[in-house]
């Protein structure tokens, strides 16, 4: 997963001039800013969220790889948008505290858009619960501790969390409410009951679902709302990974006899993102939307059904 880091740069630094604390390692401004909007996850979906919703304001550009936050941050800041990056490893609750101190240096903490995560295709299924699941958590933990007032947070989930089966109500309230360094302990989650890498992304995008909900009554306390956001393929460099790998011909499937027949882009996930992060979506908290081009309605009521064996 990479070594936990809480490194971080500024992309502009003509207005401002930094510091390092000692011991810790973080470069802090003298200057802070109101608005600051926090991006975990530096890839097209987080990027296309952070552009409808930053504009005025400072984006700190957080990514496990410290290229791909750069690479972001040269495209937003020639754009016109203020940069910061930093190098975050969400699995890790010290690196991702590092963060939450880092971007609390910046300024106030007006946004949260979490992006990052591994796919069935990426990685094994204790990697997926670690860094989607467990992960997911323990942002909405720190960054619930720190979010200002009238501030806003959604969370990048995925359709896969509509199509596992139901859950018994312990197993709901058990993926919501159980504190995050205990979540990968539940019985549910061992080795001998999530044994691909598809259920541990279904169980792990339904438990975001679960945990925002959960978490927007917390956040509510603080004035600030919360929500999920459900894709379905959306073509990105994650998504390409997918349909070249071994699931690829049920992707292609999905796209083709969707209702919407095609797959999406991240723009139309951004402009999700900006509904629910702004002021035209005040009284949306604690929800998820499910964007898929209609890939869950077909499976569950059309041609996507799965096939029952004879």
């Amino acid at each position: 997963m990479g070594r936990p880091s809480s490194g971080w740069r500024r992309s502009r630094t003509s207005s401002t001039r930094g510091r390092r604390e000692g011991g810790v390692g973080l470069e802090r401004k003298e200057v802070t800013v109101s608005n600051l909007i926090v991006v975990i996850g530096a890839g097209s979906i987080g990027q296309a969220i952070a552009r409808r919703v930053s504009a005025g304001k400072h984006v700190l550009l957080a990514d496990l790889r410290p290229e791909n936050a750069n690479a972001a941050a040269e495209v937003m800041s020639n754009a016109g948008f203020e940069v910061s990056t930093a190098t975050i490893d969400v699995s890790s609750r010290e690196s991702v505290h590092k963060l939450v101190e880092a971007a609390t240096a910046l300024g106030d903490v007006t946004g949260v858009i979490h992006a990052a995560g591994v796919s069935p295709s990426q990685a094994s299924p204790a990697t997926i619960l670690a860094v989607d699941l467990y992960g997911t958590a323990v942002v909405l933990e720190e960054f619930g501790n720190v979010i200002s007032r009238g501030g806003a947070g959604v969370v990048v989930a995925s359709q896969s969390g509509h199509r596992l089966g139901a859950l018994t109500a312990e197993q709901n309230a058990a993926l919501a409410l159980t504190p995050a360094d205990q979540l990968l302990s539940l019985p549910m989650l061992q080795p001998d009951q999530v044994k691909d890498s598809l259920r541990a992304y279904q169980l792990a995008k339904r438990g975001n679902s679960l945990r925002v909900m959960a978490e927007a009554v917390r956040w509510g306390k603080r004035g600030a709302r919360l929500n999920t956001i459900s894709p379905g393929i959306i073509i990105t460099p994650l998504a390409k990974d997918e349909l070249t790998g071994p699931r690829g011909e049920g992707y292609r499937r999905m796209i083709d006899l969707c209702p919407a027949g095609r797959a999406g882009t991240p723009d139309e996930v951004g402009n999700v993102g900006a509904l629910l992060m702004g002021s035209d979506g005040a009284f949306i908290t604690g929800s998820d939307f499910l964007m898929d081009g209609g890939v869950t309605a077909s499976y569950w009521f059309g041609e996507l059904a799965p096939k029952e064996a004879k």
